[in-house]
């Protein structure tokens, strides 16, 4: 049997790539010539030809729902009016170059006739609600509304009292919108988002619920994209009519990573932070040195200041010799800190219980937070000063960097403890380590994709991620990079892969993607 590719010759000749017939009987019977050490590690002509073809249709399948996304039809936004000149005049600060680079990438893409797709990335305190603002400003000026959907009830009520502070300057109407509202609030907040005397809607899941109705949304805006599912985010576009959709995250994506799984995105990177923001003091310990953590916990408390303590595990664990955060909450409780309040959240308490805790912690009814890593997203306690990590060699470095950013959110100086078994692995020592050096987010999500992989890295309810047979992102990431600008080169030429000498790309495409190319990414 021949096996045929439909890869252009061309291409193949550019990229110096063999045959695909030979490139499989090589892999499996190598030639006397060849050297056995490059088909060991799978970097043989052979193998080359095959990781390229597999990264080849990923990013081609990828090139067309972009293509998709530029034949969608958009709202042609007037991006120049007086509402964001107000708006930016009268901040108290002035963005930093990397915003203005930012928004102006947004604000372009919002004055195209065709729809807005963009994943806006920024470490913690970067900035991105400034310039997520500034885009609902615009689509307010317009006579739209923007909605900003977040994955919980006190994050969505954090950036309503941001939000609304500017806006009520501005003379825009900003609602709420929530699971715990009552019938009576939520009633009027339906009814003024559906007559438009609302221009922003700040909520949680509830804006996607069927008996949500916007009256003329133009704007979606996706914060902390991650904990949404891709069907989510297409929901609440779908609410709207042609509108523009904008995500982000404050989990730093490395570059080959996010043109794997955000390939389809136009990528914009915050990569500068606002001067002045003081970096978080990062210290590695060993248990040896547990009194002396509980010593500098204690110094912060009598100061009026807060700390969190956070833990790998809710509960003991039989199999694994590791502190849990529920046993431990009630040790610190009674054995340590009695005299302070110690509250506790974690994963599987209900959002109810878990929100009313964040709010007397953000209330400082409570001194010390006991939590497992819920808490790594979003929340600003402006007297929480110390962060300290409990087994800290079981956690990601890129989890790590999320968690100490929770602390030094204001003028405090604040820091990190990292306490570890670290001694029983070199490795782990080491990597830890490289949290004491850096507070840069996009340095430390390299080193940790290259050391957790890629499945990892993104954890499990991420669904982004193709499972490639032979390729790897992160040792043929050169290929990839081929790949990717071979195949959107050729979706460039000709979006539908409509020519003649197209055809059967298009088929075995299709057939790659199981009829996944239909349903366009939101983020």
């Amino acid at each position: 049997r021949y096996v045929v590719s439909p890869i252009p010759s061309d291409i193949c000749r550019k990229r110096n790539l063999i045959d695909v017939q030979n490139a499989i009987r090589f892999v499996h019977f190598p030639q006397n010539n060849d050297n056995p050490e490059d088909y060991n590690l799978q970097r043989s002509d052979a193998h080359r030809r095959l990781i390229y073809d597999e990264f080849f249709f990923f990013e081609l399948g990828m090139a067309m729902k972009k293509s998709g996304r530029v034949l969608e039809k958009g709202i042609r936004f007037e991006t120049k009016n007086n509402l964001l000149e107000n708006f930016f005049s009268g901040l108290p600060f002035s963005l930093t170059n990397a915003q203005k680079r930012v928004t102006d990438e947004i604000l372009t893409d919002m004055a195209k006739d065709t729809a807005m797709s963009r994943l806006l990335q920024g470490d913690v305190g970067s900035g991105k609600t400034v310039v997520s603002m500034a885009a609902m400003i615009v689509a307010c000026a317009n006579n739209y509304q923007a909605a900003l959907m977040v994955p919980t009830e006190i994050l969505a009520k954090q950036h309503y009292r941001t939000i609304r502070g500017w806006a009520e300057n501005l003379g825009l109407k900003v609602n709420l919108l929530t699971g715990s509202m009552n019938a009576c609030e939520r009633k009027e907040a339906l009814e003024e988002i559906i007559t438009g005397k609302t221009g922003i809607i700040v909520g949680t899941h509830a804006l996607i619920q069927e008996n949500v109705d916007f009256h003329k949304l133009g704007l979606v805006i996706i914060d902390e994209q991650h904990r949404f599912g891709v069907l989510q985010r297409a929901t609440l576009r779908k609410k709207g009519i042609d509108a523009d959709v904008l995500v982000m995250t404050a989990t730093p994506i490395p570059r080959t990573l996010a043109m794997t799984v955000y390939g389809d995105l136009d990528v914009s990177v915050i990569d500068e932070m606002p001067p002045g923001k003081k970096p978080i003091a990062t210290t590695v310990m060993g248990e040896n040195k547990r009194d002396k953590v509980y010593s500098i916990i204690a110094e912060e408390l009598a100061q009026g200041r807060q700390a969190f303590i956070v833990y790998p595990l809710v509960e003991q664990s039989e199999n694994l010799d590791l502190k849990d955060a529920t046993n431990m909450a009630a040790h610190l409780q009674k054995e340590i800190f009695p005299n302070y309040r110690v509250g506790l959240i974690h994963g599987k308490m209900k959002d109810k219980e878990k929100d009313a805790v964040m709010q007397a912690f953000q209330n400082n009814e409570i001194n010390i937070l006991v939590a497992t890593t819920v808490i790594e997203v979003g929340i600003d306690i402006p007297r929480a000063s110390l962060m300290v990590v409990e087994h800290a060699e079981r956690f990601g470095l890129s989890q790590l960097h999320q968690l100490r950013g929770r602390v030094g959110r204001n003028d405090i100086p604040s820091r990190c403890i990292l306490l570890a078994q670290y001694a029983r692995s070199d490795v782990a020592g080491k990597r830890l380590k490289v949290m004491e050096k850096t507070s840069d987010g996009f340095v430390l999500a390299e080193e940790d994709l290259v050391i957790r992989g890629p499945g990892d890295f993104l954890g499990t309810r991420q669904s982004g991620l193709p499972d490639f047979r032979i390729a790897s992102i992160i040792r043929d990431a050169r290929i990839l990079n081929e790949a990717k600008e071979d195949a959107f080169a050729l979706a460039a030429h000709d979006p539908l892969l409509e020519k003649p000498e197209h055809v059967l790309l298009r088929e075995i495409l299709l057939w790659r993607w199981q009829g996944k190319l239909d349903l366009a990414r939101t983020g």
